[in-house]
């Protein structure tokens, strides 16, 4: 842990200088209270630092939550074992990538049976906001149960006992995104003609009591829950294939399902804050999370141990060192080729911007959460699903 500023605390060993600049102009905004805890997984992002926890007095910066609202995982432990599972995975991993659409703007063809409940739900919801998903995408219900694409992942995964865990990773897909940069929009609009002057265009903000910022805290409790329902839905898609595969029902004995890119109302150090989670994980003591590795890398069941300081958070992977072009020009097909040695995949250079390399070592980042998180469980994926 390092007291960059009063105002900035790191658990980041692994920190560019860029990275820890950017924490610092977030951490100079007058509402912050009373301090950004900046996780071991951080790195540079839109506005504010991908891996920070920012708890702000009367006020939210929509670029601090991200544009993939309510992004996180979700995992299920089943009864299986590796020498119960069939021997073609590739059949599985196939089966998944025909049940799940995959990749940025990909979507379902028709709507599908399973989530016709919980798109009844989001409309519900919406109704009750006074908000239309519609304005801001208007085929959002065929959205519902779709990957994306970047690093998102459907994983198949094995813990220290051999025991089978399905684990995926994906947020609100294209509507989450619209609300999110239109809300950036409309802060940096209301700074302006405010007179506010900002260090950076993306740490614009709204201010509590006003229509705006009402109408942002509606439309982001929303895309928070369309995040959530839209990874139970592929879970339960991937659940089918599954157990087709296997031939018999998965009898779960755990479920987890976390987002990392939201804001939640808490009380910290004696004051309500809305805390802005952008890539981190509630770690309040006893929380069960997930902190997934990269491709080809371990992941990790966590529980929370109710760090004070760390604002009761965690960080939510491994987080990338190398920008996505820049991993292309560093990195070879071959050495991802390597890295996914022993695990069914799609091979293509698609994915070459995920390669393992690009990201923070996965056990450095989790020697650094020592005091924030305790692992229950660690997991090695033997199948990967991802999107172009």
């Amino acid at each position: 842990m390092e007291h960059i500023s009063k105002r900035l605390i790191s658990w980041a060993s692994i920190l560019d200088d860029q990275t820890r600049a950017q924490a610092t102009m977030a951490s100079t905004m007058p509402f912050i209270f009373p301090h950004i805890a900046l996780m071991p997984d951080a790195h540079l992002g839109k506005g504010a630092t991908v891996g920070s926890v920012i708890p702000t007095l009367g006020a939210i910066m929509p670029a601090a939550v991200g544009v993939d609202i309510g992004c996180g995982m979700i995992a299920v432990r089943t009864q299986f074992t590796d020498v119960d599972l069939p021997a073609d995975r590739k059949h599985l991993r196939e089966a998944i990538e025909r049940a799940v659409p995959l990749s940025a703007g990909k979507y379902n063809a028709k709507l599908v049976a399973t989530a016709l409940p919980r798109i009844a739900e989001l409309e519900t919801l919406a109704t009750a906001s006074g908000f239309d998903p519609a304005e801001r995408s208007p085929n959002w219900r065929l959205q519902l149960g779709t990957l994306g694409s970047g690093n998102h992942f459907i994983e198949v995964s094995l813990d220290e006992e051999d025991r089978v865990w399905l684990f995926l990773h994906s947020g609100s897909r294209g509507v989450g995104n619209r609300i999110a940069m239109h809300h950036i929009g409309v802060a940096q609009e209301y700074c302006e003609r405010h007179w506010i002057d900002l260090p950076d265009q993306d740490l614009a903000y709204l201010v509590e009591g006003t229509t705006e910022f009402d109408r942002y805290v509606a439309e982001l409790r929303w895309a928070q829950m369309f995040a959530l329902l839209n990874r139970e839905e592929m879970l339960e898609r991937i659940i089918r294939q599954f157990e087709d595969w296997v031939g018999e029902p998965i009898v779960e004995s755990e479920r987890v399902n976390c987002h990392h890119n939201y804001t939640e109302p808490e009380r910290h150090f004696g004051r309500d804050v809305w805390l802005s989670r952008k890539g981190a994980i509630d770690a309040t003591l006893g929380t069960p999370g997930l902190v997934p590795g990269s491709m080809g890398t371990r992941s990790y069941v966590v529980a929370g141990k109710g760090n004070t300081l760390a604002l009761h958070s965690s960080p939510h992977g491994a987080g990338r060192e190398y920008s996505r072009s820049a991993a292309r020009r560093t990195f070879t097909r071959a050495e991802l080729d390597i890295a996914m040695e022993g695990i069914e995949w799609r091979p293509t250079d698609a994915f070459l911007d995920e390669i393992p390399s690009a990201y923070k070592d996965i056990d450095v980042v989790m020697d650094d959460a020592s005091s924030l998180v305790e692992v229950r469980h660690t997991l090695r994926q033997i199948i990967n699903v991802k999107g172009d």
